[in-house]
């Protein structure tokens, strides 16, 4: 048996353990692993396909980022091909794909991704293409897992950066507005907010008024406490109203959400009279090494992807079923996202320990 292993979309903590794991399980079974560089590009680039030996995985477990890189724009079924004149065209690229992992004497693919990526290996795999799935992306919207790796560092990250922004709003008698990642499902925003004891969480799950953020403010100043932090998602989105967008798109083409703090602090400023700062954690949320508990779960599942191979399970995604990990069909991994329920216990208990989620 001759596998290989790619990584992408966005990347997460954890990514590095899972490598490590599936090679080393692999190996233990007999046989031989290559990864693909940057996605599915490796597959079309020289020097993009890379023996993954047990010297090659040796202590890249607590690594963030990826040995093997990753990428936003490798779609196959729209690949961006360079032609004459400088010009980039999209072509669908599958049937290449999947030829040139015959070529390689390559038996099943490891794809680790979010949501995006996961859809790609559940085409091919449609067109043929063995895969396994590992679900992938720090704002844990895949709905057949309980939770995917990467998610806990970012939310201890984000915790953290709140936590340190506690003295120097009081200090300056400050709102402090700190937008974190999520663009459809608040669950950094949630979970570090919580942890962080915001005063108002704002996530997209829940349109937000800002007149009843500023209610919010305006409380904290009469109680004495005469300073505020906010934690919004960069989804968030205002009641009536659409996400915040930065003006300059994406490379891809498409739009690229932000700005939804800077916007919200310049609007509270206005409506509350007092000095209002935003901060964009951005990617330092996806960045540093996992903690303990995400490299349980990445290590966890990297083995449990080779276990499905030896079973004869492709199509599959490795999922946490608490207590175990087990394999679920990729249609049915990235049938629809997993948004934060608004009868969520920490959004009730943040409810009943008075932090506003602006509605």
């Amino acid at each position: 048996m001759r596998i290989a292993i790619n990584t992408g979309g966005g990347d997460a903590p954890g990514l590095n353990a899972v490598i490590r794991a599936a090679v080393l399980a692999a190996q233990g079974r007999g046989w031989d692993v290559v990864g693909i560089r940057r996605g599915y590009s490796g597959l079309f680039k020289p020097h993009g396909i890379v023996p993954l030996t047990e010297r090659a995985v040796s202590g890249i477990t607590h690594m963030g980022g990826t040995i093997l890189g990753t990428s936003n724009r490798g779609n196959p079924f729209s690949f961006p091909v360079e032609r004459s004149g400088g010009t980039v065209e999209m072509v669908d690229r599958s049937d290449q794909v999947i030829s040139r992992i015959e070529e390689l004497g390559i038996d099943c693919l490891i794809a680790v991704g979010g949501d995006g990526s996961l859809r790609i290996a559940a085409e091919l795999a449609n067109k043929g293409l063995k895969v396994v799935g590992v679900p992938k992306t720090i704002d844990n919207d895949l709905d057949a897992t309980a939770v995917t790796f990467g998610f806990h560092t970012a939310v201890q990250t984000a915790t953290d950066a709140i936590g340190k922004l506690h003295s120097t709003a009081e200090a300056h008698q400050r709102v402090m507005v700190v937008e974190l990642m999520g663009r459809h499902a608040g669950w950094i925003a949630l979970f570090a907010g919580f942890a962080s004891t915001a005063d108002v969480i704002l996530i997209p799950e829940i349109p937000y008024d800002l007149a009843r953020v500023a209610e919010k403010i305006g409380e904290r100043w009469a109680e004495g406490s005469e300073f505020a932090i906010i934690v919004v998602a960069e989804g968030a989105v205002p009641k009536g109203g659409e996400a915040s967008y930065l003006e300059k798109p994406a490379l891809s083409g498409g739009r690229r959400l932000g700005g939804v703090a800077k916007m919200i602090a310049w609007q509270l400023e206005e409506l509350t009279g007092h000095e209002t700062r935003s901060l964009v954690l951005g990617h330092l949320q996806r960045g540093g090494e996992p903690i303990a508990f995400d490299r349980i779960l990445s290590l966890s599942f990297g083995t449990a992807a080779v276990e499905l191979i030896a079973k004869g399970q492709f199509g599959c995604m490795v999922a946490l079923d608490p207590p175990r990990v087990r394999g679920v069909p990729l249609a049915q991994a990235v049938s629809k996202l997993k948004t934060v329920p608004l009868d969520h216990e920490l959004i009730l208990s943040a409810r009943a320990m008075g932090i506003s989620f602006g509605d």
